[in-house]
């Protein structure tokens, strides 16, 4: 499985998206979309598994969760946009993370890309890093990767050339 991975797009919608996630079997977008086209354009191209974020108005709101945990190629993930990263996880996800870890924690908010494995719990932590233009970060970032039985492998961080 393939799976092509952004978060705080705020609205901002970029034909780059669907090049770079052209070998992707899904997508998964991190919260703080901003808009229902940006979704319905992402969910059109693939199949779009997202949360909303602390910008995403009601529409957004009934069409994702807060939180989304579900199993994908042997491979339990949990995504929140408000989750803050290993050792210093956000207070309202962190029981669910202690009591129950995933094999993979998302999360997006910080506009910082980041990847870290969390060696207490055994999980790893993905921040895309933000892929829309609002927002303080100078380069814009996507990120590829695949799960194969379980095991995440050829990740891969896009930089998009101009950040704003």
């Amino acid at each position: 499985m393939r799976v092509g991975l952004l978060s705080d797009t705020h609205g901002y919608w970029d034909e780059r998206y669907l090049k770079y996630f052209e070998t992707c079997d899904e997508i998964w977008h991190a919260g703080d979309i901003g808009s229902l086209e940006v979704a319905r354009r992402l969910a059109e191209f693939r199949t779009l598994r997202a949360v909303y974020g602390n910008i995403d108005g009601s529409e957004i709101r009934r069409l994702f969760p807060l939180v989304n945990r579900f199993t994908v190629d042997g491979a339990e993930v949990l995504m929140k946009h408000i989750g803050g990263y290993p050792g210093r996880y956000d207070p309202s996800i962190a029981g669910s993370l202690m009591a129950r870890p995933p094999k993979l924690f998302i999360s997006g908010h910080s506009h910082i890309l980041k990847v870290k494995y969390d060696k207490t719990l055994g999980l790893l932590h993905i921040n895309p890093g933000a892929a829309g233009i609002s927002g303080f970060h100078q380069v814009r970032t996507l990120v590829r990767f695949s799960i194969d039985g379980g095991i995440f492998k050829d990740l891969e961080v896009i930089e998009l050339a101009d950040s704003k």
